[in-house]
């Protein structure tokens, strides 16, 4: 009887302990896998440090625009450079059509011979919309009457063969004071799009000053009290302590350039999208320049918006990364 009450003890114990013992073998292990599963999560989020350049040129407006972008996402990725060169939209695409860069910047839409020549040499790419601008027109902060002007006005003054040489011989109220005109250099996207919308393709009057660089436009603007120019939004805003902006009258009222003007179209004509094109073959094959690109999209809305560019709707920058997934082969 002892025997057997013992054996029976022994078993109770050894159950008892095998149950104890697959409690605590078992939460680990559960413990284990979610800390495994928790890691992978991470490093699929971004850790993962990549090498490589990112090539990018282009216009002298989306400029800012990217390089936020390439500030912040280096601080992210520090084995990247993504330096981004300014040669105008149309220098840019010189560039890019020959295979020299990844992304080219520009303040218009790629012409027809920029794609026949990016065709002929093997060049697919996809276009992607960063954000709006207002092309904005700008007189010095001495100026005290050039609040607003016409289209007509605009085309009247700008191009070659006016007779306009002071503010006088546009409205006879205006001071006699001599116009100093400033324009965007020939291979800037903002000079193709005032010579289509406001010159409707006439020549630019010869005593133009131009500049692919804005900051000259701003310095010589700025410094000149009868002077008038044209370039980015953003550029007006980081300078509107020396620079006044014009209003334009597009046949149904003055407006002023602003986020909602500038979004809405109401600012017409020189409400206009800002873009920057990739090279298909460098998303497919470096996974750096995909990496950035996406990072672009991601973040572009709100770095447009820091640096005085209008975002796009959200649902607009989503659609362009589920493209550029798609062109990657992701």
């Amino acid at each position: 009887m002892k025997k057997t009450a013992l054996m029976l003890l022994l078993a109770a114990i050894m159950i008892v302990a095998a149950a104890c013992g697959g409690d605590q073998s078992s939460t680990p292990a559960e413990g284990n896998n979610d800390t495994n599963h928790e890691s992978a999560e991470q490093q699929a989020e971004g850790s993962e440090q990549l090498e490589g350049e990112v090539a990018i040129d282009g216009s002298s407006t989306v400029f800012p625009i990217m390089e936020a972008v390439s500030e912040e996402y280096v601080a992210e990725q520090p084995k990247v450079k993504a330096p981004v060169a300014v040669s105008g939209s149309g220098g840019g695409f010189k560039r890019f059509v020959v295979g020299e860069t990844d992304l080219s910047n520009a303040s218009r839409p790629i012409k027809d011979k920029e794609k026949t020549l990016a065709e002929e040499n093997g060049i697919d790419f996809v276009e992607l919309k960063l954000a709006f601008d207002g092309l904005s027109v700008v007189v010095s902060s001495d100026n005290d009457w050039g609040t607003d002007l016409t289209v007509d006005e605009l085309k009247q003054m700008w191009k070659e063969g006016s007779e306009v040489k002071t503010w006088k011989d546009i409205r006879p109220e205006w001071p006699e004071e001599e116009i100093k005109f400033f324009s965007p250099g020939t291979d800037s996207g903002t000079y193709d799009y005032w010579n289509e919308v406001i010159l409707e393709d006439e020549p630019i009057r010869r005593d133009t000053q131009l500049s692919e660089d804005d900051n000259v436009l701003v310095q010589g603007i700025a410094g000149e009290k009868g002077a008038i120019g044209f370039f980015g939004y953003a550029y007006y805003l980081e300078n509107k302590d020396k620079l006044n902006v014009v209003a334009i009258d597009n046949g149904e009222g003055a407006v002023t350039p602003d986020g909602d003007t500038i979004q809405n179209g109401e600012y017409a004509p020189l409400s206009r999208p800002l873009f920057t094109y990739v090279n298909v073959k460098s998303l497919e094959e470096k996974t750096h320049v995909y990496d950035y690109v996406t990072y672009t999209l991601n973040n572009s809305g709100a770095l447009a918006e820091e640096v005085g560019y209008v975002a796009l709707p959200d649902s607009d920058y989503q659609e362009q990364l589920n493209l550029i997934k798609e062109k990657a082969g992701k």
